[in-house]
């Protein structure tokens, strides 16, 4: 099947392709030979309802410093291709809502993975909460009181903004932390949306699984250590990836979740779980198939091209 393909992502240049996601999706494209025009959110236009965009003809090589080329650019019709990749990565802010809003003109009719729809209605942080007893106690708020009453309760907590990303502005307060006033002051001036509040998972020191699904049904995992001085175990923070095997625990958040994932068009959706509790399902821009595959996990990339043209000719 030959499909032609539009990804909408941040701009090529800057990826790390040894560990992007969205660089083995284009790699397993090409290998199928599926053209592929590319652009940047900041391209796309809606006007008297169609929705274009400057796209460009890429083409992808997995060659550090030489890992793409790009032809002349063209105004295309968004709606006039087969699938769409939303591979922007996050903030999760207005800009982002906003490209979620017009590719909904064109999805299904153009496949948009993952769902724009619920891509905006499902942003990591706020639809895990729909899971609460696969959860470690979690607060959603900004007020304080609330705040202190939660970490009286459940002793160490970790505060992070609703809306972060990579790891970004993630702190761990004791119960008798002194600095808790400041970073609640610091919080409040940063960020004018809630912050989660969890308890702290001391099995974080053994790492955070990153989990990845592929249309509602597990397809490999990684597991993520941080660093010695560090909390936080996002790779790009300088957690250190480790091959895994899933839990009975894990397999069952699987389970749980599979049948959500699949009724909302999201078929690219990776999971964190950290000693056996879910924190996070990741929509917009997921990461990680690279370092399964790196592991001798299945080539995950492959796999969600299957389940792509599977729906294509379901149509």
């Amino acid at each position: 099947m030959r499909l032609n393909v539009a990804v909408q992502m941040d701009p090529i240049e800057r990826i790390n392709i040894r560990g992007d996601s969205t660089f083995a999706l284009l790699l397993e494209a090409q290998a199928r030979a599926y053209p592929i025009s590319y652009y940047t959110p900041d391209r796309l236009v809606l006007r008297d309802g169609k929705v274009s965009a400057a796209v460009q003809p890429l083409a992808v090589r997995d060659i550090l410093g030489e890992h793409f080329t790009l032809g002349e650019k063209r105004q295309a019709d968004l709606a006039s291709f087969d699938v769409l990749l939303l591979r922007q990565d996050p903030p999760f802010d207005l800009a982002y809502i906003s490209t979620t809003h017009m590719l909904d003109r064109i999805h299904p009719k153009t496949l948009v993975v993952n769902d724009p729809g619920h891509v905006r209605n499902a942003p990591e942080k706020v639809f895990v909460t729909e899971f609460p007893d696969l959860m470690p106690p979690t607060l959603v708020t900004r007020d304080l009181d609330a705040i202190k009453a939660f970490r009286a309760e459940v002793g160490d907590i970790v505060m992070k903004p609703l809306y972060g990303l990579g790891g970004q502005a993630v702190f761990r307060l004791a119960r008798d932390d002194l600095n808790f006033g400041s970073l609640y002051d610091l919080f409040a001036n940063m960020f004018r949306e809630p912050w989660v509040v969890q308890k702290f998972l001391p099995a974080v020191r053994d790492g955070d699984k990153r989990v990845i699904l592929v249309d509602g049904e597990f397809a490999g995992a990684v597991n993520r250590i941080p660093a010695a001085d560090d909390l936080r175990s996002n790779m790009v923070r300088g957690g250190v990836p480790v091959a895994t095997e899933l839990s009975d625990r894990e397999r069952h958040i699987c389970e749980r979740l599979g049948p959500a994932l699949r009724a909302r068009g999201l078929l690219f959706v990776g999971i964190d779980v950290i000693g056996g509790f879910l924190t996070e399902i990741n929509v917009t821009s997921p990461t990680g198939i690279r370092a399964v595959k790196n592991f001798g996990g299945p080539d995950i990339a492959a796999l969600i091209w299957d389940k792509i043209e599977a729906k294509r000719k379901a149509k």
